[in-house]
């Protein structure tokens, strides 16, 4: 088998795999009473991560320089790091709604880059003279990391507001600084209980309604038959007027909120790291650290809208919401960087079709 049927037959796999093994993430969470799936869909990310692997390291054997030189390519690669970073999220969270909202975005990648491309832009070719450099290993494949990290912390954002419903709750602390740490956010009461006594506004609970368990006949918290209800501090003696946030969709959301943190925090320092690698690089290709360039003001813009997320979180301690929906703002942000201005066909990063 030579090298280019090798890749044809990889690329197809990894679509399949991809395909397959989102099926058994939605599986998963419609019927969570079947713990076999979780592990067959990680099973099923790590398999289509190697195939790539493979698929990559073909084509750099093949053409004989880092696969990063066309759209292909670069979606391949793209694909890989999100089911890398997939699979680092998952361990550190194990929950399987991380595959639930990576996998089909992981899917419909490969499916773009094996079906939607013609052959001409699948195939390996010399690199054009602006590529032929060290920097191309660097550079690119730092921005590439840095693209999967937030797109997959900026999906498990969108997985966050989903489950709960947009409400603005206040989480146990995963973020640095004032308002780290659920302290009065909620009270936690039977699903029949009304709410029959006002609540004092603290100024620790910044303006959200007090999270507590209410007591049984002996005294005791029951948090087993306890529903969590959203309440104003400001609107005493109502009934909470959101809908029932049940205790395991706040433990959920706390997850997911917590991962997400953790992964924009892994994919900021590598985009960072590789716009400057690409100012170098310029220097030496173009003399200029910085042209303002289309893909260099989009890059710039990507970095100030996960630097606003991080600085909110650590310094100003945001947790929920309001976080989420930027972190949200920055998975359309990155898109348009990454191909968005490409399809524009202008600048000095418009070679290696569109990228």
């Amino acid at each position: 088998m030579n090298l280019v049927v090798l890749q044809n037959w990889l690329d197809n796999a990894s679509f399949a795999i991809l395909f397959l093994t989102m099926l058994v993430y939605w599986g998963g969470a419609a019927f969570p009473n079947l713990p076999y799936l979780a592990a067959l869909g990680t099973a099923g990310m790590a398999i289509a991560n190697l195939c790539m692997a493979t698929l990559l390291g073909a084509r750099w054997i093949e053409a004989g320089y880092f696969p990063l030189s066309n759209l292909y390519e670069s979606l391949f690669f793209l694909t890989w790091g999100i089911t890398t970073v997939h699979l680092i999220a998952e361990s550190s969270s194990r929950s399987r709604l991380v595959g639930v909202v990576t996998a089909p975005v992981a899917m419909a990648i490969a499916a773009f880059a094996t079906m939607t491309l013609p052959s001409q832009m699948q195939a390996s070719e010399p690199l054009v003279p602006a590529l032929k450099s060290n920097w191309l290993m660097m550079h690119v494949s730092v921005m590439m990391l840095s693209y999967s990290a937030l797109m997959v912390g900026a999906l498990l954002a969108i997985a966050f507001l989903v489950v709960t419903r947009g409400q603005n709750i206040q989480l146990q602390g995963s973020s640095v600084g004032n308002g780290g740490y659920r302290s009065n956010g909620y009270r936690l009461h039977k699903a029949a209980e009304l709410i029959s006594q006002p609540l004092a506004p603290s100024a620790e609970n910044n303006g959200f309604a007090r999270f507590e368990t209410s007591s049984n006949g002996n005294g005791n918290g029951n948090a087993n038959t306890a529903v969590l209800n959203l309440v104003s501090t400001s609107e005493p003696q109502t009934v909470a007027s959101a809908e029932p946030l049940s205790p395991q969709r706040l433990s959920l959301a706390e997850t997911l909120d917590n991962i997400s943190y953790r992964i924009i925090g892994l994919g900021f320092p590598l985009l960072t790291i590789g716009i400057i690698a690409g100012g170098v690089w310029a220097n030496e290709a173009w003399g200029s650290y910085w042209s303002w360039d289309p893909k260099e003001t989009w890059a710039l813009i990507t970095w100030l809208v996960f630097a606003a997320y991080l600085h909110a979180r650590i310094t100003r301690g945001w947790q929920g919401r309001s976080p989420a929906i930027l972190a949200s703002t920055g998975f359309v942000v990155v898109w348009v960087c990454y191909l968005g201005v490409n399809l524009l066909g202008k600048g000095l990063h418009s070679y290696g079709w569109f990228f």
